[in-house]
């Protein structure tokens, strides 16, 4: 039976611990080509378009983070993938949480970039509930236009900012506004990352104002064990405004928890 998402999967066969990248809205797997390319030469990396996202199909009306974990859990069945790290951004970083629920016993370490852990507020699931009417009606472009230069910081590079603004134009906007809705009736994590008992990474673009550096700290102090960091230069994307940064630091955590190979010396 083929897999219900579209997706990437490099393995060098190195049997070092996977990763698993879950992206953002309104994005594409293609958030983390940067990534990709740097990592998938030393481990397995898999990047996956959510739900409604990409290549991947749309399911019409409500898709709450739990249907997206149900989603990824079900792809690393297929790919008979059991332990893993698993890193995800702004939304991608909310259905991690969600992952490490459901499946914690699996996941080796956590990522979580420029993302919050809070519960919607109400003002907030009435604006989400806009948003996605807005959407169904007008399309992706409009609200393309007007948050790009909040996704990616106002001084991003011309291409990076092009790519962001390319992966929300080709958003379904019915995919979108599931999403949407889905978030708007999002559980409280908060508590959750109390009881985390692995490794955890915190990073979050330094002009990030959709989840600010104060977001960042609250999560690493929650965290039992945690690393934060802040990219200078960078806004809600930092993957893509700042790759070689985020690049680095998440090669250093990987490097934390990766143990000796099979086959090498003692």
């Amino acid at each position: 039976m083929p897999p219900f998402l579209a997706y990437t999967d490099r393995d060098p066969g190195t049997g070092r611990i996977p990763l698993l990248l879950v992206h953002g809205h309104p994005f594409d797997r293609t958030m983390w080509d940067p990534q990709l390319a740097e990592f998938s030469a030393a481990r397995r990396v898999i990047a996956p378009d959510l739900r409604g996202y990409g290549a991947s199909p749309v399911t019409p009306g409500t898709v709450p983070l739990s249907r997206h974990a149900r989603d990824l859990a079900d792809l690393l069945d297929l790919l008979d993938v059991d332990a893993f790290v698993l890193a995800g951004l702004s939304m991608g970083g909310q259905i991690a949480m969600e992952c490490y629920d459901r499946l914690g016993d699996r996941i080796r370490g956590l990522v979580l970039a420029d993302t919050f852990p809070d519960p919607e507020t109400p003002e907030g699931r009435q604006g989400r509930n806009a948003m996605a009417d807005r959407l169904l009606a007008e399309g992706m472009r409009g609200y393309a236009d007007e948050v790009l230069e909040r996704m990616v910081a106002p001084y991003a590079h011309p291409g990076v900012k092009a790519h962001v603004h390319r992966m929300m134009t080709a958003t379904a906007p019915e995919g979108a506004a599931a999403s949407l809705r889905g978030r708007a009736e999002r559980p409280d994590y908060r508590a959750l990352l109390t009881r985390v008992t692995v490794p955890a990474l915190v990073v979050v673009g330094a002009d990030d104002t959709y989840t600010p550096v104060s977001d960042a700290e609250a999560m690493h102090a929650a965290l039992p064990d945690s690393a934060l960091h802040v990219v200078e230069g960078a806004a809600h994307l930092p993957n893509l405004e700042r790759p070689a940064e985020f690049n680095r630091v998440l090669g250093d955590f990987l490097a934390r928890l990766d143990g000796p190979l099979v086959g090498s010396a003692p």
